[in-house]
């Protein structure tokens, strides 16, 4: 058998290897990085002791501004998560098998993803959900990508009011696929109805659309959802989970599909996750649906038990069939979504809700009022806007670091010719005091 192991490999093997993917030598596989990047002085220390170590990597950790208060969003948002979320998913009975493939063995594992399902269905409006994904992007990755299993039609369509960092990654994962990709350029901040309506015909599988935006306007999607049911397409909608306490849900505008990124039910903000995508759809169209799916039985004694009902998962040898290559679920961190939700109950969601709204609108009210700067679109919004400033908006963030605001999110860093627009967000954590320093700092930096 030949030696797969590449540091032992002889330099004919590696040669070969470099051949295989068209490279002359180990520097050609790092050529799409920019030169400025790369080095090859890595100042690595002589071994140190633990006690060395630790101390070394604390001094680093100081160096980061840990007490900024936060108004950034995009996508990600800075939310109160209670100390009870923490003390219960972390009880050591969470920590078990890595997959509940033997139901008389995972009874609370399983009991656990079937109450978040439902937790997840009774959010969005739909029929069924399944056991979790990774997170918002590759969650909507798997919504478009069901919506071609369904209608076996080529074409989608993507609004680019989606997060431009799901677009990213929307475009990578159809970019070696057969999938007619297009993205319907936005209009003052919103979805542009006469280019969709335009664009939809007997190719199209999917209209992909986000509420809110990724700019924070509010969009009322029933018309468009069906305009594509006429054509034969389905809608498949990105949600910001919070914003159900108070928005029509996906289900309610005709959605066929809604995924949305799941931080902000109870998981912390962090260098890219560990996240949550959740995702729910209709009766009809479950079997198509990506991963998992636990449902509620009984036993032959007819006491009340829960079994994975649906695993249409690649590691099941369908090959071709597969609904996904994505083989597992998020199962702790849909646990800690679930004790969040539960911990609000229904009226708490809805009263968080009505805060994150609150605060937004009376920040909106503050922020616009002074001189030189005002809505960049004119659209309504939940907990997150866009303003336009005087000047560029990521010279202004630096200013407002310096001082321990992080002011928002200049929006010039996804999208061109705007580099005057910063997108804030406001959750139940910003209080009326940070917001007036906000707007009196922020005056300050613009004048």
């Amino acid at each position: 058998m030949a030696n797969t192991n590449f540091c032992a490999a002889s330099p004919e093997e590696i040669r070969a290897m470099l051949a295989a993917v068209g490279a002359k030598s180990f520097g050609d596989l790092f050529d799409h990085i920019p030169a400025d990047l790369q080095t090859d002085d890595f100042r690595i220390p002589p071994g140190s002791s633990e006690l060395e170590m630790l101390q070394g990597a604390r001094a680093l950790a100081a160096r980061n501004s840990t007490d900024l208060i936060n108004f950034c969003g995009g996508g990600f948002y800075d939310h109160f998560i209670p100390s009870a979320v923490g003390a219960l998913s972390g009880r050591g009975e969470f920590f078990t098998a890595y997959t509940p493939y033997q139901p008389e063995a995972s009874q609370g594992t399983l009991q656990a993803i079937y109450e978040y399902q439902t937790a997840i269905v009774r959010l969005t409006g739909l029929d069924a959900s399944n056991a979790s994904l990774y997170d918002g992007g590759t969650a909507l990755f798997e919504g478009l990508s069901m919506a071609l299993r369904i209608t076996d039609r080529p074409r989608v369509l993507v609004d680019e009011g989606v997060n431009p960092i799901y677009r990213t990654m929307l475009r990578s994962y159809t970019r070696n696929l057969h999938i007619d990709y297009h993205e319907i350029p936005i209009t003052r901040g919103g979805t542009h109805r006469a280019s969709f309506l335009k664009a939809l015909d007997e190719k199209v599988a999917a209209v992909v659309v986000q509420n809110p935006n990724f700019f924070g306007c509010v969009d009322d999607y029933s018309d468009l959802a069906e305009a594509a049911h006429k054509a034969g397409a389905l809608l498949v909608m990105s949600v910001y989970p919070v914003s159900l306490g108070l928005l029509r849900t996906p289900g309610e505008m005709g959605a066929d599909i809604a995924t949305g990124e799941g931080q902000s039910l109870g998981l912390p903000l962090a260098f890219g996750g560990p996240y949550l995508g959740f995702m729910a759809t209709r009766t009809k169209h479950i079997r198509r649906m990506p991963g998992r799916v636990v449902g509620a039985t009984q036993d032959a004694q007819g006491r009340r038990g829960f079994v994975l009902t649906l695993q249409a998962r690649e590691q099941h040898i369908r090959r071709d069939k597969a609904t996904s290559n994505i083989c597992t679920n998020e199962a702790l961190c849909a646990l800690r979504a679930l004790i969040h939700l539960c911990l609000l109950g229904r009226q708490g969601f809805v009263d968080l809700a009505r805060v994150c709204a609150a605060s937004a609108e009376y920040a909106f009210k503050r922020l616009t009022a002074i001189p030189g700067v005002r809505p960049a679109f004119d659209r309504p919004f939940f907990n997150e806007f866009a303003v336009e400033l005087p000047r560029d908006a990521s010279e202004v963030v630096g200013r407002l670091i310096d001082q321990g605001i992080a002011a928002g999110f200049p929006v010039s860093r996804y999208t061109r010719d705007m580099d005057r627009v910063l997108l804030l967000a406001f959750t139940e954590k910003r209080t009326k005091e940070e917001i007036d320093l906000l707007a009196a700092r922020l005056e300050a930096a613009v004048r």
